[in-house]
């Protein structure tokens, strides 16, 4: 398994009104923007976005990710971590994942994206329902080797289209940070 961990520290992924008077303006807009993040990032970048695949295949969920898909702990699925970058740097660890038998009957063959970006093809199809984002301090080692740091911001939430449930979680880095801050000088 790339990055994982023992189940890791219990996770207390939050909705907005949990954290809305924790954090500040400009990180909730962040987390909790509905938009396409692709969209977002290929705009902060000026089109210098790109998708680098570092892991995609079969193995055990965690069951943080099996409970929010409604499936049995330990059940098998479709993973695929990427970064998401902007000017060549990884700007957002993404981990999308799916069960096994929802995804075989549901029609989504994750496994020739690729380059490709996840997020556009979801906002691309009109039959994906997105669920309410949720957001947590992702646990350090979760994350690969080479961006794993203490106290990063995540988010995850769940897409679904006739059956088919996909969820989607982004890591900000500090990359990202820093040319979000950059951008707006």
């Amino acid at each position: 398994m790339p990055y994982e961990s023992p189940q890791a520290a219990a996770v207390a992924w939050l909705a907005y009104p949990r954290l809305a008077n924790d954090l500040d303006s400009h990180t909730l807009d962040w987390l909790f923007d509905e938009g396409s993040l692709t969209r977002r990032l290929t705009r902060l970048s000026h089109d210098h976005f790109s998708v680098t695949p570092l892991f995609e295949g079969w193995q055990a969920l965690r069951d943080d990710e099996c409970t929010a898909l409604g499936l049995a702990p330990g059940a098998e699925g479709w993973v695929r971590e990427v970064y998401l970058r902007g000017h060549g740097q990884p700007w957002v660890f993404a981990r999308s994942v799916a069960g096994r038998s929802v995804l075989q009957r549901g029609g989504l063959d994750l496994e020739t994206l690729g380059s490709r970006s996840l997020g556009e093809l979801l906002f691309c199809d009109q039959a994906f329902i997105r669920h309410p984002i949720e957001a947590c301090r992702y646990p350090q080692p979760w994350l690969p080797a080479d961006a794993a740091h203490a106290g990063l911001w995540g988010r995850r939430s769940r897409f679904e289209r006739a059956g088919l449930d996909l969820l989607v979680a982004e890591v900000f880095l500090p990359a990202l940070w820093q040319a979000d801050k950059e951008d707006h000088r």
